[in-house]
């Protein structure tokens, strides 16, 4: 696959992810609605098998592997979900898999990825670490380097939840998506733009990692450094394939308080009944922080994973 992401390959991501992912829901909410003043449209990628839409991405990866390259297993750096997505769609096709996960990494998500069969390298919290780990990991195995957004692959098989998404809610005026490293995002853009031209696309993003607007606003990649959010699957940087399609294609980013994102969450918890972690609940603070600009409007919202420590609710006092 070139590294231009094209629609075909997202329809051709579909067609061989399609026997392993589920086709998840699209729910709505009259209370979201009236706080907001718009008509939303809630893409449960939350609801995903291993609980985010990563799994997507990561299937498409692994099932696009020949059969020499996926006898060589695949590695790749993640604080989460894709280190689960990854290992559970590498035991899908029996080939091995080694995850290169930061110290501190949740419980939760660690304990998942041990149980689909993975091996665990440990590393600083920093992406420097990360990448210099997974290349070590690389060189001594061999395996094939999955990267958690920047991969065409990767990218490709993110799109299919918007292109999901359109076809559940035609007209959508606002497509609305957290973004990390920006795979997710990049993907529902590409997806979007052959969808659904007419509709804007927005990212939304932790104020306390908010370098992708920063990037933006500068024309280029701007390195994270050191993000103290909750919302730890938004911690990365925008990568080199990731970040033209948004200079490209995205409206905006919205960003949004630490507090904001567990107040969103909990609400999605108690009005929804739905389980999101707090990468997920980004967008929906995105909505409550600033209603006028998405008021009047069809908003389809993807709510990106629901795998969350329990025993570390941020509400819970002294948890965060």
């Amino acid at each position: 696959m070139s590294e231009g992401v094209t629609f075909d390959d997202i329809l051709a991501a579909r067609a061989r992810i399609a026997p392993f992912v589920h086709r998840t829901p699209v729910m709505t909410s009259a209370y979201f609605d009236r706080r907001v003043g718009a008509s939303l449209f809630f893409k449960c990628e939350n609801l995903q098998r291993v609980g985010a839409f990563k799994f997507r991405g990561a299937t498409n990866a692994v099932q696009y592997l020949g059969q020499a390259e996926a006898d060589r297993g695949v590695v790749t750096h993640s604080s989460g979900n894709h280190a689960q997505a990854l290992a559970a769609a590498a035991g899908q096709r029996g080939i091995a898999a080694t995850i290169v996960m930061p110290r501190g990494a949740p419980a939760v998500k660690r304990a998942a990825v041990v149980g689909y069969g993975a091996r665990i390298v440990e590393c600083d919290p920093t992406q420097a670490a990360r990448e210099a780990t997974t290349a070590q990991v690389q060189a001594h195995t061999g395996a094939v380097l999955v990267h958690p957004y920047d991969d065409p692959r990767v990218i490709a098989g993110q799109a299919t939840a918007a292109c999901e998404l359109h076809e559940q809610i035609p007209g959508i005026d606002v497509v609305l998506a957290p973004v990390g490293g920006g795979g997710l995002l990049a993907g529902s853009c590409l997806a979007t733009r052959h969808m659904c031209p007419p509709a804007e696309i927005l990212g939304a993003e932790p104020r306390q990692a908010d370098d992708a607007a920063r990037s933006l606003a500068a024309g280029h990649i701007v390195p994270v450094s050191n993000p103290d959010t909750i919302a730890d699957g938004l911690r990365t940087s925008l990568g080199r394939l990731t970040f033209p399609v948004l200079a490209r294609e995205l409206a905006s980013i919205v960003c949004v308080d630490e507090a904001a994102i567990v107040e969103a969450m909990r609400l999605v918890w108690e009005r929804m009944k739905l389980v999101i972690e707090p990468s997920a609940a980004v967008p929906v603070a995105a909505l409550l922080s600033a209603p006028d600009r998405f008021a009047g409007r069809r908003v389809g919202v993807i709510l990106s994973g629901g795998n969350v420590d329990l025993g570390r609710l941020p509400w819970q006092t002294g948890s965060t």
